[in-house]
């Protein structure tokens, strides 16, 4: 990344956990940092969304919920598509981001007036997660070559890893200083300051990698969802990945498509959900992703009855020491997902890198599902509270660490158009589609079949066979593109 041959203090420090060349570590830590404040945020509004929903309609609600945000979705992901063609990255992250800090403040007024917004703010809260989520991955891998990515995404990681930690943690520590409705207006100072620290890494980068192209063929003109250029070489890239493969020496490796000049950007070549359906490639991680959130979906639904079913019990029985049911839940709530937060920061920081780098992505990415099938057998053979929240903790531990940092790097050999656009799609789109599903598995089983919990966790033994299969099949397209693009 830097013709600098001398690496710096911080970057001998982050050779602890991963492998940082020189002056590798100053944009790493800005964009640990970006995705840091991203997650304070949402893991403070996450713990807020569980109490809110499960008073408002409890797990029946949640499980309904995932279908709105899917539908949702449909209309929400093109838009964002067409609007990734129009602007620069760093325009696209300023009005997305600016319109999520808006609609807390609406949150806020609302519970201010004492209208209640448990069901709405869960299906928006989905919306959030996932799209300003792969927003920011999308900038991250386009940020990155696939080695680089490689190499830094475990440190870049750790912030969301931390966040995580820090924003579930702190509810149960200043809500009862600050008060509960004042806990969305610091969600959105948070995401201010991500805005400004990922400006900080735009203008950074465009120093760094952009001073020798045309203003118009910069990441501060051009879309973020942009066509590529053919290189001399016959391959497709962007004026950002030629410039890092050759030295910097543009005009001879870049020659225009037939119908294009250098005078002008690079055109889209699709929608999101065009991009997706025809590269089988896309089309196995939306349905790797699809399987995933159906299986973890489903987990948290059988989590979330048993503690339902737990609260119920103590506030019956007058062993809840005057706490309501929404208390208990938020108490719950907060201490298991700092666990299983905790958990994956420690993962992220010593664990992550070495995987990846000693069984490389294809196989990493097949440690999960082995997790989870192995969490879901403890459920069926042991049906108590605290035997899925520990089975339930290892696989979201796992999934928040190692999963994430492979599935970010999946998509680091893909084109610019495909990181922003695409990974809508497949980041967003296809969570809440598997979400519809264990939607639709928890009321068939529950109310068609009158399954209990442990035969529901039976059904995601069979769903993570297929999700292996699937991982397999990444894992192979995977080699072929890391051997085409480096």
């Amino acid at each position: 990344m830097s013709a600098d041959l001398h690496p710096k203090p911080l970057d001998r420090l982050l050779r602890l956990f991963t492998d940082v060349r020189a002056g590798e570590s100053g944009t790493a830590l800005l964009l640990t940092l970006n995705i840091f404040l991203i997650f304070v945020a949402y893991s403070i509004m996450k713990v807020l969304r569980e109490g809110l929903v499960l008073v408002a309609g409890g797990v029946d609600a949640k499980a309904a919920s995932a279908a709105a945000q899917a539908i949702v979705l449909l209309a929400v992901v093109p838009l964002y598509g067409a609007l990734a063609s129009r602007v620069p990255r760093r325009r696209l992250i300023n009005i997305v981001t600016s319109i999520f800090i808006a609609c807390l403040g609406v949150f806020y007024a609302l519970r201010l007036l004492q209208i209640s917004v448990g069901i709405v703010f869960y299906i928006w809260l989905g919306i959030f997660s996932v799209m300003v989520v792969a927003q920011f991955w999308g900038f991250a891998n386009d940020v990155y070559t696939t080695d680089e990515g490689k190499r830094l995404f475990p440190i870049v990681m750790f912030g969301s890893s931390s966040g995580a930690v820090i924003g579930a943690w702190l509810p149960r520590f200043i809500q009862d200083w600050i008060g509960v409705s004042q806990l969305f207006l610091l969600a959105a100072a948070l995401l201010m300051l991500s805005i400004a620290v990922s400006n900080l890494i735009d203008a950074r980068e465009r120093r760094r990698t952009e001073t020798h192209l045309p203003d118009i063929l910069t990441t501060g003109t051009m879309p973020a969802a942009t066509g590529q250029f053919r290189a001399a070489t016959g391959e497709f890239r962007t004026p950002q990945e030629a410039y890092r493969q050759e030295s910097g020496i543009y005009r001879a490796v870049v020659e225009p498509l037939e119908e294009e000049t250098v005078d002008e950007p690079p055109k889209s070549t699709g929608g999101a959900f065009q991009l997706v359906f025809r590269s089988r490639y896309l089309l196995l991680m939306a349905m790797l992703v699809l399987l995933l959130n159906w299986v973890n979906t489903g987990g948290e639904n059988i989590l979330a009855a048993f503690v339902r079913d737990t609260a119920d019990r103590a506030v019956a029985s007058g062993e809840a020491a005057g706490r309501t049911a929404e208390e208990i839940y938020n108490r719950f709530y907060s201490g298991y997902q700092g666990t299983v937060n905790a958990i994956g920061m420690l993962l992220q920081l010593f664990v992550v890198s070495r995987i990846i780098k000693y069984l490389n992505i294809p196989k990493a990415i097949l440690l999960l599902p082995l997790v989870a099938f192995i969490g879901y057998s403890v459920i069926l053979f042991v049906p108590l509270l605290g035997a899925v929240r520990w089975a339930k903790t290892a696989e979201n531990s796992t999934d928040y660490s190692l999963n994430n940092t492979v599935r970010q790097a999946l998509f680091l050999p893909t084109t610019r158009e495909e990181k922003y656009k695409a990974k809508q799609v497949v980041d967003s789109f296809a969570q809440r589609a598997g979400d519809v599903l264990a939607a639709v598995t928890w009321f068939g089983g529950t109310m068609a079949l009158g399954l209990s919990y442990t035969e529901l966790a039976a059904v995601n033994l069979v769903l993570i066979s297929g999700w292996l299969v699937v991982a397999v099949l990444i894992g192979r397209r995977y080699r072929r593109l890391e051997a085409v693009t480096g």
